[in-house]
């Protein structure tokens, strides 16, 4: 009977995700474990601790901040490297205080912001699942920042200080359990606002810009606030869920860190975990800009883009700017490309992007990239002209944004 339970669990193992018998030794139930292994996948912990085709969790993925690189850790349970030498409190400090073990400060990179709202149960969850993981001799010098943002402790300390408020996530006894859930999705354990919220002087979250887009390493994280323009107000809770399950849907097409999240993270999860992220979503407040009036379309910049977007674009996205739901992107009133920072459109045209890759989408499309045949001016039109036709309307685009991000793209 003991052979055959061992074996049931190592064959349960094999397909969940690579779980190894070292658990049972620990005296931690399956069922623990396995959910740590989904929250740590909710979480999406391999974005940070995963480098492409190293090891599960080994470290090495660097993250660029205005202040210098931080590069995520090792958090295998190598004891040399890794977090081996942890205890469970160790980790629990770290996920809802930001403190490691020894007392080591973490630099918010680590989005112990968001974390410290994860429940006690759920953390130990995970601690659990990462216990099983194969430990992984890779030592990651993690701390990269400029001076004197490198010297840890006084600098955390102050950040804390500023932008760190401890507590884990109580419902709203107000709102349905679906609701809370997207909430403690959101605001927790997905921690969405750390690429989608303006950051402040110091890089901590603004609290009165929640989910209204950021800047991010070259990318720009959209507004997904319910803003009717630049937000998902348009969207239905369904577009919402195919999203985040497929990396598309009638609106627009994941690409960069957000195809990545999507393929490592928010495909994997529950339907009903997406409904309640999408619930939540769609009841929060929206940004509500200042009105912005489209150029008109006999300026010349409009007369030149179009002529581009004619000879480049229409073949893929069409005349009329509607593109091919979840093939083409929308261009047509669409929320990315009403975007106060350019950031993202200018990239794509410049270099391009693929979509990820899903079990619900194994195929997605690319976008080619225009850089080498277009130069700044032209992109700036053809793109300026995409942000005012069929009822969009935003800033032009300047050529010197254009070269600006060029040069940054090719360093």
């Amino acid at each position: 009977m003991r052979i055959r339970t061992l074996t049931a669990l190592a064959f349960a193992a094999c397909i969940t995700g690579g779980v190894s018998l070292r658990a049972v030794g620990d005296d931690q139930s399956f069922a623990k474990i396995e959910r740590g292994r989904y929250l740590a996948v909710a979480g999406d912990c391999s974005a940070c601790h995963t480098v492409p085709g190293g090891k599960p969790f080994a470290g090495g993925a660097a993250l660029e901040t205005p202040f210098g690189a931080l590069v995520g850790p090792n958090i295998t349970p190598d004891v040399a490297t890794g977090i081996g030498a942890w205890s469970e409190a160790d980790f629990l400090r770290a996920m809802s205080e930001g403190i490691g073990k020894n007392g080591t400060r973490l630099y918010p990179a680590m989005p112990y912001p968001a974390y410290t709202k994860v429940t006690r149960d759920d953390a130990s969850a995970i601690w659990a699942y990462l216990r099983t993981l194969e430990p992984v001799g890779n030592a990651v010098q993690s701390n990269q920042l400029l001076f004197p943002f490198n010297a840890r402790r006084p600098a955390t300390a102050t950040w804390d200080l500023i932008n760190f408020k401890p507590g884990v996530f109580e419902p709203d006894p107000a709102k349905s359990e679906t609701w809370n859930r997207g909430a403690y999705l959101v605001e927790g354990l997905g921690h969405c606002g750390t690429c989608h919220t303006p950051k402040n002087i110091t890089g901590g979250d603004r609290g009165d810009m929640v989910l209204q887009g950021a800047l991010l390493q070259n990318w720009y994280a959209p507004d997904v606030t319910t803003d009717l323009r630049t937000g998902i107000g348009s969207w239905a809770v369904e577009e919402i869920v195919r999203y985040l399950k497929t990396g598309a849907n009638s609106f627009d097409i994941a690409s960069g860190p957000m195809a990545e999240a999507v393929e490592n993270s928010t495909s994997h999860m529950t339907d009903a975990d997406l409904l309640a992220i999408a619930t939540y979503l769609k009841d929060s407040p929206p940004r509500n800009g200042p009105a912005v009036a489209a150029l008109a379309g006999n300026d010349r910049r409009m007369v030149a883009g179009q002529a581009i977007y004619e000879d480049r674009c229409a073949a893929c996205h069409v005349s009329s700017g509607a593109g091919a739901p979840t093939l083409f992107p929308r261009l047509a009133k669409a929320p990315l490309i009403q975007s106060d920072d350019p950031t993202s459109l200018i990239r794509v045209v410049l270099i391009g992007s693929r979509a990820g890759a899903t079990a619900a989408a194994p195929t997605a499309p690319a976008m080619p990239a225009f850089g080498w045949n277009l130069n700044d001016a032209e992109v700036a039109d053809v793109l300026t002209y995409i942000r005012n036709a069929w009822g969009n309307a935003a800033a032009p685009i300047q050529p010197a944004s254009v070269a600006t991000l060029r040069d940054r793209l090719q360093r």
